[in-house]
């Protein structure tokens, strides 16, 4: 195959905010797919807050990107060549390792087929993908919302966050989104059915979000924290459920923030209203794969839940589009059409 594999690399570790010049755009030979392996041309790139961590040397619950490799992340592909009889060539796939390139190989443990005549590919990316399962599982799993409750949720525009609101919603709950900015709170009440949309970019945000939940909060679906949880903190309900997705506020942080120590008081809250906070990687709950995706699917296809996407084009894109992605200046969930 005589064209080129553009790619990104991890060029060097940021320690703070990530900026251009921690990632290198580079030209190699198309990789060649052994015996067992299938070679795919990745069509779409997933970016997503995760990879902040995976820039890290720092230990956590996966390897770190060394330097010099190429970024992690989930891509929808095609399958260009394969030595393997359960994928053909000219099948569409989606995969958590695809990577920031246009091509890759593949030994065909991470990847899953899907029908594009079912509905646009990118979705397998967002609400039919990774984001869509973390939603689905962490709110029903942990979260655990009953009809009446109040369930806040950080985020709330992004794909995790806007999927956990309308489950929310079908589960017979009430749904109060955080989110940045005028226009994605109108998205939230008038688009997606939420119940309130809070903006933390203006005004007081514990007296909105109070304002917001006059009966308290039942249900916090964590993926901010930073000024949000401490809003949200006061107004926690006893026995709240606090499902603990991401933190992206705390994802540049280079110290602890100054103030006061903090943990006595939330360890007194955890105690005095029985708070149960866990922690969760998607894959926790990998065996709930086919019920997300028959559930999700169905109700997209009956117009109970909608989404929305941020696409940007071409690889070379990516970096700024990351960077930007974690100070909330995207709206929906982000890919990369390569």
């Amino acid at each position: 195959m005589s064209e080129i594999n553009r790619r990104i690399v991890l060029a060097s570790r940021p320690h703070g905010e990530p900026t251009p010049a921690h990632f290198r755009l580079e030209k190699a030979a198309v990789p060649v797919p052994r015996d067992g392996e299938v070679l795919l041309r990745n069509r779409y790139l997933s970016l997503d807050p995760y990879m902040r961590g995976r820039m890290s040397a720092a230990k956590s619950y996966a390897k770190p990107v060394e330097i010099n490799e190429v970024m992690v992340g989930g891509t929808v592909a095609e399958v260009v060549a394969s030595h393997r009889p359960d994928f053909s060539v000219g099948d569409t796939v989606v995969t958590s390792y695809g990577g920031w390139q246009d091509f890759a190989v593949s030994d065909g443990s991470d990847l899953r087929r899907i029908d594009p005549a079912a509905a646009p590919v990118s979705t397998a990316l967002g609400v039919l993908g990774m984001p869509g399962m973390t939603a689905y599982t962490g709110l029903l799993n942990i979260g655990a919302p009953k009809p009446g409750e109040t369930v806040v949720v950080a985020a709330a525009t992004g794909p995790v966050g806007s999927l956990v609101g309308q489950i929310a919603k079908l589960k017979g709950a009430r749904a109060v989104g955080i989110a940045g900015g005028a226009d994605k709170c109108r998205h939230l009440t008038e688009e997606l059915g939420f119940d309130a949309a809070v903006d933390h970019r203006t005004g007081d945000l514990p007296a909105a979000l109070a304002a917001a939940c006059p009966d308290g909060i039942d249900v916090y679906f964590e993926n901010v924290g930073g000024a949000v949880f401490d809003a949200v903190l006061p107004l926690l309900n006893d026995f709240a459920r606090i499902p603990v997705c991401g933190l992206v506020a705390n994802y540049n942080m280079t110290e602890l923030p100054p103030g006061p120590d903090k943990t006595p008081a939330l360890m007194r809250a955890v105690l005095s209203r029985r708070l149960l906070f866990r922690g969760f990687i998607v894959w926790d709950f990998r065996d709930q794969l086919q019920d997300f995706l028959t559930d999700v699917s169905g109700w997209l296809r009956e117009g109970r839940i909608h989404y929305r996407e941020d696409v940007v084009e071409g690889l070379e894109s990516a970096p700024e589009a990351f960077i930007g992605l974690l100070k909330g200046r995207n709206f929906g969930k982000l890919v990369v059409k390569l």
